[in-house]
């Protein structure tokens, strides 16, 4: 069965390119196909009597019946997942963040997460001992603001959280990613799907018009689902392709490692979909939104408060220790 669909799937941008252009929807593409059969074939009237309409009610019944047993399955899942997110869980304390005198020390109430980072930390003892300065919550803070300037020559992402490039735009979910290519030519050229090249591997991507240069022909930063990949040719002036992701748990910084990098710390999930998420992505989303509002009200991150946090543990442990000259970002 698993080959069989596999098989099948090498028709999908077909059968879409063709439902697409159907105005009469699955009425007409039905009488299309039946039409084919009746006038290209001898399907009606090649075998006994009754035989074709027993192969099509055969056929229904396989394709109704395995239906039935998906969306059934994914019922059970998704009642499993409301049920689980039913829990009552201890309400969370918003992270606030105080000014407490004017030597810009913060004590901050942080996340779950980035407090259990700074009460795990150790000091750098062989570095105090030596008069050296202490490497680990300094030397961290330091990587943070360069990795900061690095994400300003970074691209904007667009509203898809993907970017709008020369030659083609894309777009991404945690889910998937969806390209839009379009296609070279004068405004009434309109191609077919045999004059297009699309190559979709696990970190490989090849598309374009056969007897001209690639649009796009390179590395994928992440790996994908080639089987799950499909394309079209939307109105013969633009390919379209859907990418599924194999990490769900990661924004795209590119889709080919050749192209620019968008600011994937600009990106801005949409809040209507975190309830379709598991507990741990939901979590890994909400604090990429938490950070993005702390980042335009000019504020610290999570990360950064759990920086701060652990190096002011560090001046406690250490009241010796003279930070009055320390640079901290």
């Amino acid at each position: 069965e698993k080959l069989t669909k596999m098989a099948n799937e090498r028709y999908d941008g077909m059968l879409l390119g063709l439902a697409q252009s159907l105005e009469g929807g699955i009425d007409e593409l039905l009488e299309v196909f039946f039409d084919f059969l009746g006038r290209k074939t001898d399907f009606y009237t090649g075998a006994m009597d009754g035989a074709a309409e027993k192969l099509v009610l055969k056929k229904f019944r396989e394709h109704q019946g395995r239906a039935r047993k998906k969306k059934e399955g994914a019922e059970k899942q998704r009642d499993a997942e409301e049920k689980k997110r039913a829990k009552p869980e201890p309400p969370k304390e918003e992270p606030k963040i105080v000014e407490i005198d004017e030597a810009d020390e913060m004590e901050t109430d942080v996340p779950p997460a980035a407090a259990a980072a700074a009460a795990a930390a150790t000091p750098d003892d062989a570095a105090i001992a030596t008069g050296a300065e202490p490497g680990g919550a300094i030397s961290q803070l330091c990587e943070a603001d360069e990795e900061d300037k690095e994400a300003e020559t970074k691209l904007q992402p667009n509203k898809g959280n993907g970017a709008n490039l020369a030659t083609y735009s894309w777009t991404q979910t945690l889910e998937d990613v969806e390209l839009r290519i379009p296609l070279p030519g004068a405004p009434p050229a309109r191609f077919k799907g045999k004059d297009c090249v699309v190559e979709i591997g696990i970190t490989k991507l090849k598309v374009g018009l056969k007897g001209q240069p690639l649009i796009i022909d390179g590395l994928m930063p992440k790996k994908c689902l080639p089987e799950d990949g499909t394309w079209l040719l939307s109105d013969g002036k633009e390919i379209v392709i859907q990418l599924e992701k194999v990490n769900k748990m990661e924004w795209w910084n590119h889709v080919v490692t050749s192209d620019p990098e968008i600011n994937t710390k600009k990106v801005q999930p949409e809040n209507s979909k975190l309830g379709d998420l598991d507990g741990e992505t939901r979590g890994m989303v909400e604090k990429m939104m938490y950070d993005q509002r702390q980042k335009q009200a000019g504020l610290p991150t999570s990360d950064e408060q759990g920086k701060h946090a652990m190096l002011e543990k560090f001046k406690s442990a250490h009241p010796e220790m003279d930070f009055s000259n320390a640079k901290i970002s």
